[in-house]
């Protein structure tokens, strides 16, 4: 069985848009939508860099990644929610509850009219905000598991996220169910076994011809061995990734003006993101 983990250390784009844009970067953009237009079963994987523009952090950014303030090994882990549950929901639920108030940007939204255009096949992602859904995207296979919901370690009862919440804001920490047995979130934490959504996806991409990677470092396994399946690459993300250099084409740009310009380039609207309400 795959455990989560960290790795070890080791439409015709007319020319005179593409001429408005930077050389180079014009040319990859025209290159994407090239690979997108030509026959084939095309996914997205994508990670925690493009719900950023969300408002949500992501994990390994320089300065500003969650897992350089913490250990995730210490407060997001299947140890650290059976050793101390009070001190894991104290630390996660507040931020959790965040995520789950988040809208979905550009860059989300521009993967649910490629799959609506019938350019990929659907979406991996690592993310747990289910902000694919929230865009419109269908087929979306979430193999860190969400935040919609969690259930009883007892009985096996499934409640919406909202219950775990209320209980911790009336003092209930952990949450429990009427039986007595704790809640836990239906998320995939370090240490769990990998869930049903992995094994789905990773067979899905075994027959992959491009895979769009979308705002991930590609550095959590067992997920970062999935880009290996894929005939081609195309890597967009702020970062360096292992895989860089067996990608066909790698744009460190910000991930909502890629997709903007992505979408221009197949001659598709650019959709209009909704502000959060909170």
């Amino acid at each position: 069985m795959l455990e989560a983990g960290i790795c070890p250390p080791d439409a015709e784009f007319c020319a005179r848009e593409v001429k408005e844009m930077n050389g180079a970067y014009g040319e990859k953009i025209a290159r994407i939508a090239q690979i997108l237009r030509e026959p084939g079963r095309h996914w997205a994987l994508t990670g925690a860099g493009i719900s950023t523009e969300s408002g949500i952090p992501d994990y390994r950014s320089p300065g500003t990644g969650l897992w350089e303030k913490m250990d995730p090994t210490r407060v997001a882990s299947a140890e650290a929610l059976f050793s101390d549950p009070v001190f894991f929901f104290k630390t996660n639920l507040p931020r959790w509850a965040k995520i789950n108030e988040a809208m979905p940007n550009v860059g989300h939204l521009a993967l649910a009219e490629l799959e609506r255009q019938g350019l990929i096949k659907g979406v991996v992602t690592q993310n747990v905000d289910s902000l694919h859904l929230k865009a419109g995207s269908q087929r979306v296979y979430e193999v860190h598991g969400h935040l919609r919901s969690g259930h009883c370690l007892r009985c096996g009862i499934s409640f919406p996220f909202n219950e775990m919440l209320e209980q911790f804001q009336r003092g209930t920490n952990p949450p429990r169910c009427p039986c007595g047995g704790m809640i836990r979130p239906d998320v995939v934490l370090f240490g769990d076994m990998m869930s049903e959504d992995f094994h789905k996806a990773e067979q899905e991409l075994v027959q992959c011809d491009a895979l769009l990677v979308v705002g991930t470092s590609l550095q959590v396994y067992p997920v970062a061995s999935l880009p290996r399946y894929a005939r081609r690459l195309i890597i967009i993300n702020l970062m360096a990734t292992p895989y860089d250099r067996d990608a066909e084409v790698v744009l460190q740009e910000p991930i909502g003006q890629v997709m903007t310009d992505l979408l221009r380039a197949l001659d598709l609207p650019v959709p209009q993101p909704e502000r959060s309400h909170s």
